[in-house]
């Protein structure tokens, strides 16, 4: 499904610049850190966090999007380890000081569950886990993202799924998100920050 929807897109299907979450919030960057962007697509978010001085490795499973996040990263001039593999094909034993998710959500209730707790375990004591992606407000607003309300985060869901994590940013909000072809329109929008105990 998402190498057909890379492969068929011409340029960047969800543009070059980093989510908006990324850049009104650059607090979230630990530079010098290492960090890992899961099912990353195309790059963009890892190549933002590599230009503000992290160590960043990544992962998709389409083809074209990895070869399209290693072109930007050779065009902004940054190191980027981004490896082509599905997500249980990953080493989950690597610990790193962030991991970021932004729209990842085209996974089930029960295989969310196994991405948070494959994130959590890959994040060093203290590291951050950042996520951003839609409420299932966005459902009626169709202007991205999977059709099915499960599959979407909200403040409770992402509350519970972390407990006694230190949350730094937790909010939902509606904005209109022009991010390539992919992710444009009004959105509902939702970002979770953590530090790990």
């Amino acid at each position: 499904m998402w190498e057909d929807r890379y492969a068929g897109a011409q340029g960047y299907l969800f543009g070059t610049e980093p989510a908006r979450f990324l850049t009104e919030n650059p607090w979230l960057v630990l530079p010098g850190g290492t960090a890992l962007s899961v099912a990353d697509g195309e790059g963009r978010n890892a190549v933002h966090l590599a230009r503000a001085g992290m160590q960043v490795s990544a992962f998709d499973l389409s083809a074209t999007a990895v070869s399209r996040a290693r072109a930007l990263a050779r065009d902004a001039g940054v190191a980027l380890d981004t490896r082509l593999c599905g997500w249980d094909a990953w080493d989950w034993s690597r610990p790193v000081d962030l991991v970021m998710g932004v729209f990842i959500q085209f996974a089930d209730p029960a295989f969310r569950a196994r991405q948070f707790a494959d994130m959590a375990r890959v994040l060093a004591p203290g590291g951050r886990l950042v996520l951003h992606g839609y409420t299932p407000e966005q459902v009626a607003l169709g202007t991205g993202g999977p059709r099915d309300p499960a599959h979407m985060y909200t403040e409770a869901l992402l509350r519970d799924a972390f407990p006694g994590w230190r949350i730094e940013r937790l909010a939902s909000y509606e904005r209109d998100v022009q991010e390539g072809r992919g992710h444009s329109g009004r959105s509902a929008l939702i970002d979770f920050v953590a530090r790990k105990p």
